[in-house]
């Protein structure tokens, strides 16, 4: 599913190709505006790498680039992130991710299956949410924060997809094929083991679900060193961000 390429063996060119096909070489490889770090972005490219999809991103490291986009009126709610895709500059997270999963058929078969992705998805997005400003609090909230984390992934969250999957008995969560719904759900696995290495020792379904989701060819590209998947975001990332935006407030843990 790669941009650019598809369908383009031997004699064809672009001139031959119709629909999505030809969309995809006139509008190039997507491109990611935001932080040289996770944040809200780092869904999006856990997306877009499990569909194969080739993207290019500006990094947000000056107030000036941050301004210059609201100026272009690239940003619709004066937010990031924001992804150039088939000739659309998208904003909020939610619409670009579904954007991309309907288009890479990560969106299951039918309405039902995609209402089943969706209350997944908000599942796994809740808890990740719990970590998302973890980088942004004192010391001390860190504590709190990281308990409340730990606890709700493993009390509320992880028994959900454990029983998802040991009741249907298939390999993914929804349709018995690959959708955003697994993808998000690793995301959210590997994120609390970075901080509960045994997160998963009382859910044997779903540490089934990871070794095979892992070893998925693009997943398992995008989890190599290398890849363009971010590593835990660390005080450079803190103070980029907070000066890019000129948000010195303090952040509390939820």
């Amino acid at each position: 599913m790669q941009t650019g390429g598809r369908g383009t063996e031997g004699n064809a060119t672009p001139a031959l190709l119709k629909g999505d096909q030809e969309l995809e070489i006139m509008a190039g490889k997507p491109k990611l505006y935001y932080f040289d770090g996770r944040g809200k972005m780092e869904s999006i490219r856990w997306l877009l790498a499990a569909a194969g999809v080739e993207f290019e991103e500006e990094f947000l490291e000056t107030r000036e680039q941050y301004e210059k986009l609201l100026q272009d009126g690239d940003l619709l709610f004066q937010q990031v992130p924001m992804v150039e895709i088939d000739g659309m500059k998208m904003v909020q997270t939610r619409a670009i991710l579904h954007y991309i999963a309907a288009k890479h058929n990560l969106y299951g078969k039918d309405l039902k299956e995609r209402a089943l992705i969706d209350m997944y998805v908000e599942g796994t997005t809740d808890l990740m949410g719990l970590i998302l400003l973890y980088p942004f609090l004192s010391p001390e909230d860190k504590k709190k924060q990281l308990a409340t984390f730990v606890e709700k992934a493993t009390k509320r969250y992880f028994p959900v997809y454990e029983k998802v999957l040991k009741d249907h008995g298939q390999d993914f969560l929804v349709g018995n094929q690959f959708s955003w719904a697994d993808i998000h759900l690793l995301e959210a696995i590997l994120m609390v083991e970075e901080k509960a290495c045994d997160a998963l020792s009382e859910f044997p379904q779903l540490q089934a679900f990871k070794a095979k989701i892992s070893n998925m060819p693009t997943i398992k590209k995008f989890l190599e060193p290398g890849s363009q998947r971010k590593p835990i975001s660390d005080d450079k990332y803190v103070e980029t961000v907070r000066r890019v935006l000129q948000a010195y407030h303090d952040v509390k843990a939820t």
